[in-house]
């Protein structure tokens, strides 16, 4: 049975979404800690910015928030804790997901999560969403001691569930960690674009869609399931 090998930022959740409305409210939260009216602007700009799409090294970022917005009455790890719990609880998850991934196991597909990011965090993340009853598991790059673009760790997802990666896809939003790390295994992806040019000559998804469903959707209808099967 071949495997959906899918990301989890920004591919089966929307986390620049979510962070953006985590930024709303903590920036919120500081002004009238301050006596200030709450008018989001500038520091949600920073915030996300600061944030690199979740790029950031977390240490560093709330380094960063505590020195920008007053906060050295509160330890660092206070404001890490409330920068990854609000991120948390500020996920919408997209229906049409888990639906999108009951279609492909009830094709014959198995979905595998492979995430760059901390165990807990992105754990955090599947089972607040309730994907993780969606799944038929995930490899994170921490509990790894490797991240994507490395090809080992698709391999790592493919003997996690028994299979091989033949007829296997990546679906993912990074260029560089998804697209790149499905080139270096030999695989073929979908790039979710987030309304951004390719801009990278030295190789290209097989596809290109809008959303994490519509992905899957293209797979199952690029290739039937059963037609990856050996011997088929």
């Amino acid at each position: 049975m071949p495997l959906l090998l899918l990301d989890l930022d920004n591919t089966l959740i929307d986390r620049a979404a979510a962070f953006r409305r985590w930024a709303v409210s903590f920036t919120a939260e500081c002004a009238i800690r301050n006596g200030a009216e709450p008018t989001p602007g500038a520091d949600v700009k920073w915030l996300i910015d600061a944030d690199r799409d979740g790029l950031e090294p977390r240490d560093r970022l709330a380094a960063s928030i505590q020195q920008r917005f007053g906060l050295e009455d509160r330890q660092q790890r206070e404001i890490l804790a409330e920068l990854r719990g609000g991120l948390v609880e500020n996920i919408e998850l997209d229906p049409e997901v888990p639906a999108a991934l009951d279609r492909a196991r009830a094709a014959g597909w198995i979905p595998v999560v492979v995430t760059n990011g901390t165990v807990a965090q992105q754990e955090r993340k599947l089972r607040h969403t309730g994907l993780a009853e969606h799944v038929a598991g995930w490899v994170i790059s921490e509990g790894a001691g490797i991240r994507k673009p490395d090809p080992l760790i698709f391999r790592l997802a493919a003997d996690q569930t028994g299979q091989s990666l033949a007829g296997a896809w990546v679906i993912g939003d990074s260029a560089e960690a998804d697209i790149g790390g499905a080139r270096n295994a030999g695989l073929p992806s979908v790039w979710l674009h987030r309304n951004r040019a390719w801009s990278h000559p030295d190789f290209a998804p097989t596809l290109t869609k809008d959303t994490c469903p519509q992905a899957i959707t293209a797979i199952m209808t690029h290739i039937p399931a059963h037609l990856t099967e050996p011997g088929a």
